[in-house]
């Protein structure tokens, strides 16, 4: 079983596997932002929660643990949030769909070549691109009067107040980074070239198909 891929594309399979599942599980994690409410830890992503307070007997608040999306895109706390949602979630799939190709062109043959690498490259970068806009949009929405809540009342646009970024938010960031800075540089190496002579001889058979055909069709 030969690669389509030369060393150098093999390692950038590699890299852009990791970068893209590394961004992906962070964007569905809730752990992009941490704080407290009545006393529990919560935490935030763009579109998920852990821990959120319901009203009890007696119309008092209390805190039930578990963590669970929105109910609905609109019950996102801030316009910032949704648009970060979707614009991450489209950078994510991007980069999934070109780990894929790059993995599935180490076991197939002819299925890369060096300008369809750059092209996936390219790909990486828009990819990248699109999650560090979602990484830069998500503290426009600190304002917002459900994160307020958690924060002590005191955050604001990019200020958090006494909460604080989770570890999902930088492997998001990270994975966007590696796969605009090195993935994309890597692509461009990463497919082969097509050889001299099995491309003179694919043109030979073209041309002697395309002959072939011609004088059948001359013939009375």
């Amino acid at each position: 079983m030969r690669s389509s891929l030369t060393l150098v594309g093999t390692l950038w399979a590699f890299l852009s596997l990791v970068t893209a599942v590394a961004s992906s599980t962070s964007y569905f994690l809730p752990y992009w932002l941490f704080g407290s409410q009545l006393g529990k830890p919560v935490s935030f992503s763009t579109f998920r929660r852990c821990n959120y307070p319901v009203r009890g007997e007696g119309h008092s608040l209390i805190m039930v643990e578990e963590c669970g999306r929105y109910a609905s895109f609109s019950a996102i706390p801030s316009l910032a949030w949704q648009m970060c949602t979707v614009v991450t979630g489209a950078g994510c799939a991007l980069l999934l769909l070109v780990a894929l190709a790059a993995v599935l062109g180490c076991c197939m043959e002819e299925l890369i070549s060096r300008m369809m690498g750059r092209c996936m490259g390219a790909a990486q970068f828009v990819g990248g691109l699109l999650i560090s806009s979602g990484c830069a949009l998500y503290p426009l929405g600190w304002n917002s009067p459900e994160i307020m809540q958690t924060c002590g009342n005191v955050s604001n646009q990019f200020r958090l107040g006494t909460c604080r970024l989770g570890w999902a938010y930088y492997c998001a960031g990270g994975g966007a980074a590696a796969a605009m800075l090195i993935c994309t540089w890597l692509s461009c190496f990463a497919g082969r070239n097509p050889k001299p002579i099995m491309l003179a001889e694919s043109i030979m058979r073209n041309t002697n198909s395309y002959a072939m055909e011609l004088d059948h069709c001359l013939k009375p």
